[in-house]
């Protein structure tokens, strides 16, 4: 009887807000597995006594990432890790979008800004103005690291003294700063997120725009509204896979989710690649459940 582990998060006072979790561990007990919903900061966890974890939702990750990245090192060494600790490191970071766009993966224009660094008046998206943010186009400012839309918001050219001090915020915090152009797709066509497991394409999903105009940036926000059932076209999925081709050392990887919109060339574009713990939205697609709990167990079973 295999022991997996799937690894997710302390919600305490509130309930988890994974939907999956409870539904993925039944399946695979069904199955014949032990599965048990392991918290990732818990001490008291002997990691070693497990065949696989399953890194499924811990999702209070983005604000410690350094501890995060850490704990994935040290239990790689003990278990086998889904998906792997190298990977981990190298995602946790939305830094590796100019890595994808630099080995030729279609992705959203981005340029970076670190606490301490001097910004130029220009950036990959086009001219910029002070504290280089755009002066000519609508953007968004979110920290390069982060997930559900944390610290993230979207900005007209007159908004810039409140951008400027959403920017020295999160320096001040010690977080690097991503300006991207807002692609005004998103409020027409909605991002799609093409899921992958075990190798192949488990799912997609469109979710509506997730900023709306002069939302705070430190505002809670719904991560994913509108979600709806996607079925991704040629150009999506030759996109998706070209991005999971150009991660570095070609690592095994059981889960990856692809999150797409279209440019103002309406061909899609990569703005995210979610290796970590992406939700896998089971509950809309309840038919890939089996097919989850399936590679899991492979993966488990493999020396």
């Amino acid at each position: 009887m295999p022991r997996v582990a799937l690894v997710t998060y302390d919600p305490r006072p509130e309930p988890s807000k994974d939907r999956d979790l409870p539904v993925l561990r039944a399946a695979l007990e069904a199955a014949g597995a032990e599965a048990d919903a392991v918290i990732w900061d818990d001490d008291e966890v002997d990691w070693a006594s497990y065949d696989l974890a399953v890194i499924r939702s811990t999702w209070d990750y983005s604000w410690r990432a350094d501890e995060f990245t850490t704990w994935a090192e040290r239990c790689g060494k003990l278990t086998r890790l889904a998906n792997p600790a190298a990977v981990v490191r190298w995602n946790s970071d939305k830094r590796y979008l100019g890595e994808l766009a630099a080995a030729g993966v279609p992705t959203v224009p981005t340029r970076y800004l670190a606490p301490g660094e001097p910004t130029g008046p220009t950036g990959p998206d086009g001219p910029t103005g002070s504290h280089g943010l755009p002066d000519d186009h609508e953007y968004v400012v979110k920290p390069a690291s982060g997930a559900g839309a944390r610290y993230a918001a979207r900005y007209t050219p007159e908004q810039h003294e409140t951008a400027v001090r959403h920017l020295a915020r999160m320096h001040a915090e010690g977080l690097t700063a991503m300006v991207q152009p807002y692609l005004r797709s998103i409020d027409t066509g909605g991002e799609r997120a093409l899921q992958f497991f075990g190798g192949r394409l488990l799912h997609a999903s469109r979710k509506r725009a997730v900023l709306a105009p002069g939302t705070a940036f430190d505002a809670d926000k719904v991560a994913h509204p509108g979600l709806e059932p996607w079925t991704p076209t040629r150009a999506e999925l030759a996109v998706a896979e070209r991005a999971l081709a150009a991660v570095p050392d070609a690592p095994e990887l059981l889960y990856a989710r692809v999150d797409l919109v279209d440019g103002d060339d309406g061909e899609p574009r990569v703005m995210e690649l979610e290796l970590v713990e992406p939700n896998l939205f089971l509950f809309l697609h309840p038919e890939s459940v089996s097919a989850v709990a399936a590679a899991i167990l492979a993966a488990a079973d493999t020396p």
